[in-house]
């Protein structure tokens, strides 16, 4: 009898605070014809107010999961949480998370995989459940990536919006939950997508704060050329090893990055258009939320037994795809 990590319960949140394609023509010069056209996106939420981080969001996510799940605090053996807009850069924003919603000595950590951040956390907390190890862990994707846009450069403030959400993963005997999962990386695109200061290689200084390197860069056409491949490889091979054609899976669950790396990703699986869970367009790329915000979104039209994939392609490069058989 082999044990499955079977996602029980979906939530998610995002701010209240809407920024719309026609107010960002007032901050730079774009427009709402070229954001649509170029990556699909309508509006995006942002954070607002003051010791505001990416845990707020996430916790108010994980509030509403215990909740939905009938899971009390002391119950959850283990958080991970997606993040590359942590709070600080310790503590965790796991650990924070934690605190907030009243979640006492467990295991908690912060995986940081840009955009693919879900997908990895997703891999990693499935093999706690699958040794056995534990029985509830709770997987978040949050970012707050309104901390790190330059709304003065229009090639990436189109681009981004705040957001979380998170899943539980429970045992499951019953052929439900994760069966198969694909990760990948590649060192050689960290200078296409990255933030250049901050870390440990460059400090904030007086200099790195006049160049504008605390903010994400982005070579959007080298980006867009390895995600197009790379997220609709993985999606691919993903199908092959587990012998599934466009017609066995029900949705496509992909990284809102750009709504034309999603359709080259669903062209490639063989997938139509209405099977690929969409909402780019209210949401812009929330990193590591985009995945989840999908589910908690179309959670209404899921079936018990839907074969899912979720797919992912970000900075680093990191990519990687999950196929799930939901269970509820």
């Amino acid at each position: 009898m082999t044990t499955r990590a079977a996602i029980t319960g979906i939530h998610a949140h995002v701010p209240d605070y809407v920024l719309t394609n026609a107010e960002l023509e007032r901050m730079v010069e774009t427009n709402d014809e070229w954001i649509t056209t170029r990556t699909g996106i309508k509006e995006r939420r942002i954070l607002k107010g003051e010791g505001m981080g990416t845990s707020h969001m996430a916790a108010k996510a994980v509030e509403g999961l215990l909740e939905k799940t009938n899971t009390k605090p002391e119950e959850v053996d283990l958080l991970i949480c997606a993040t590359t807009t942590p709070d600080f850069v310790f503590p965790a924003t796991a650990n924070l998370i934690c605190d907030m919603v009243g979640i006492r000595n467990i295991g908690s950590f912060d995986i940081q995989a840009a955009c693919s951040g879900f997908v990895y956390a997703l891999t990693i907390g499935t093999q706690f459940i699958e040794t056995g190890k534990y029985q509830k862990v709770i997987v978040v994707g949050a970012d707050k990536m309104s901390a790190i846009v330059d709304y003065t450069d229009r090639t990436t403030c189109v681009l981004f919006g705040d957001g979380a959400g998170a899943v539980m993963l429970e045992p499951n005997t019953d052929g439900y939950g994760v069966l198969d999962s694909i990760l990948r990386s590649d060192g050689v695109g960290q200078h296409h997508l990255f933030q250049k200061a901050g870390g440990s290689r460059y400090p904030a200084t007086h200099e790195t704060v006049e160049k504008r390197w605390h903010y994400a860069y982005q070579d959007g056409p080298s980006v867009f050329k390895f995600a197009v491949k790379n997220m609709a490889d993985v999606s691919a091979e993903i199908m092959e090893r587990n012998n599934l054609n466009g017609e066995d899976v029900a949705w496509l669950v992909p990284h809102q990055a750009n709504k034309r790396i999603i359709d080259a990703t669903a062209n490639r699986m063989g997938i139509d258009a209405d099977k690929v869970m969409l909402n780019i367009h209210k949401y812009g790329n929330t990193t590591a939320a985009t995945i989840p915000l999908c589910l908690y979104d179309y959670q209404s039209q899921l079936k018990k037994g839907d074969n899912l994939v979720l797919a992912a392609f970000g900075g680093g490069f990191t990519w990687g795809a999950v196929y799930v058989k939901w269970a509820f």
